[in-house]
């Protein structure tokens, strides 16, 4: 981590942000009120849409087809009405051109919005509908042209054209047309509407969960989300939530108690600190009586110091920092490093060590160190006098190495192993020696250490033996 300070930079003109962010600016400003949206209507508007969208499609469709239908239809009528008249023309010339001329006149009130004209063969009109001038020609009508063989007459036959007008057809599936457009109207309306209710009534649940939510607080972390009837969908966010709930519940303790313990392992020195200064003060003294006092002062402040050190330390790995990985090197040579340093206190204990086994990987290695030193003052204080420290290291196939100090000594409760890497935490005081004081952050530095290596903190206790240690990943 740099310790260098931020570098100073010169920024344009506000006004040349604004014109350089542009649109973006103005999108991005967007307040939670402004961009939230309601999802009973957003899904409602778009179930909406999709079912006039297919309804549109298929009342297209139907109309479409029923048109060609209708279209065919007027065409089939047509041609049958022109046979009928060909046969009504062809039986009634056989009687001449006045029975034919009679004939059409008396069938002229059967062709109502019709037209027929019929031609002589020398092209000179034989009849006409009276009232065939005045027939609306609209976009639907159909005209047909044909002959009709007469031969009881000059010529031997006649010239007919017929018009029908099928505009009335053609209004009705106008008519129906609207009808459809309605009904797609209504029903995209009614799904909406549908729609809509149905989903704020089945976001009740949520609202409960809201509710219930709002009333937590730092003073009943114990609550947790829970409904009568919950949806399937809802479960695993509800169970997701109460576990975050119960891991904060855990912080905020652990949180309460990290507090309480740094308190106390405060005030102890600084009482001694304040006591001390306070005698001093109190009456003449000599500059050697002096020179002790603050000798002891200093070394009261010295372990303060070390306390904040670690503390800081801590905090550190807390917030993501990594380890510094160097040259892949021997863990066992760097484990005889650390021995050499505690050669005089393992003999004032009485204790023998050994390191067994070896791996290969790029470590920090002054924090390898520190975790290790840590590992094997821990286990000189509480090791039985005259037993074999040792620290056993070793590749795993997972990738990682794995370094483990075991001594033998009183066991330590099962209940307490998963606290042991907890910061101010001892499993028990009358396991340690007397007129020792440890301020509890040698193993919580451990674990801080391992997880800076990508690794995690083992612990076991059995059988008259405890191994305390963590793993590391062998390469970054």
């Amino acid at each position: 981590m740099s310790n260098e300070g931020p570098t100073a930079q010169v920024l344009p003109p506000p006004e040349v942000l604004a014109a350089a962010a542009g649109p973006l600016s103005v999108m991005g400003a967007c307040s939670g009120a402004t961009c939230s949206h309601a999802i009973s209507t957003r899904l409602s508007r778009k179930l909406a849409i999709f079912t006039m969208v297919v309804l549109g499609v298929l009342f297209t469709v139907t109309w479409g087809m029923v048109k060609m239908i209708l279209v065919e239809r007027n065409t089939a009528d047509l041609a049958a009405r022109c046979e009928l008249i060909t046969d009504v023309v062809g039986r009634a010339a056989d009687q001449g051109e006045a029975a034919v001329l009679a004939r059409l006149m008396s069938d002229a009130p059967m062709r109502a919005s019709t037209r027929l004209e019929v031609w002589r063969a020398d092209g000179s009109l034989l009849f006409a509908d009276q009232d065939a001038e005045n027939l609306h020609r609209s976009a639907h009508t159909q005209v047909k042209v044909f002959t009709i063989e007469t031969p009881a007459l000059a010529g031997g036959q006649v010239k007919a054209r017929y018009t029908v007008d099928y505009a009335r057809d053609a209004a009705m599936g106008t008519r129906w047309a609207w009808v459809l457009i309605f009904v797609t109207l209504a029903a995209g309306a009614l799904v909406a509407a549908g729609t809509r209710w149905h989903v704020r009534h089945g976001l009740i649940p949520l609202r409960e969960l809201a509710a219930q939510t709002r009333a937590i607080s730092a003073r009943d972390l114990h609550r947790r989300l829970a409904l009568v009837d919950p949806a399937e969908e809802l479960l695993p966010w509800i169970e997701q939530f109460n576990a975050l709930m119960q891991r904060l519940e855990g912080a905020y303790a652990q949180l309460e108690g990290f507090n309480a313990d740094v308190a106390h392992e405060l005030r102890t020195p600084l009482t001694t600190l304040i006591g001390q200064t306070e005698l001093a003060l109190s009456r003449e003294r000599s500059v050697d009586s002096l020179r002790d006092t603050l000798v002891s002062n200093l070394e009261e402040m010295q372990r303060l110091a070390g306390m904040v050190n670690d503390m800081l330390f801590l905090s550190q790995a807390d917030r993501g920092a990594v380890a510094r990985r160097g040259r892949p090197a021997s863990l066992a040579a760097l484990a005889h490093q650390v021995v050499e340093f505690h050669e005089a206190t393992l003999e004032d204990a009485g204790l023998a060590l050994r390191v067994q086994g070896d791996a290969t990987a790029a470590v920090d290695e002054p924090l390898f160190k520190r975790a290790l030193s840590n590992l094997l003052g821990n286990a000189t204080r509480f090791a039985r006098r005259g037993s074999t420290v040792l620290i056993h290291i070793a590749a795993r196939a997972d990738g990682q190495a794995q370094v483990v100090v075991m001594n033998s000594g009183e066991p330590i409760d099962p209940k307490s192993l998963p606290r042991l890497f907890d910061r101010f935490f001892r499993a028990d005081a009358s396991r340690c020696c007397d007129g020792e004081t440890h301020h509890g952050l040698g193993l919580a530095i451990v674990a801080a250490i391992a997880r800076m290596h990508d690794g995690h903190t083992v612990a076991e206790s059995q059988g008259g033996f405890t191994s305390v240690g963590f793993t590391l990943a062998t390469t970054p």
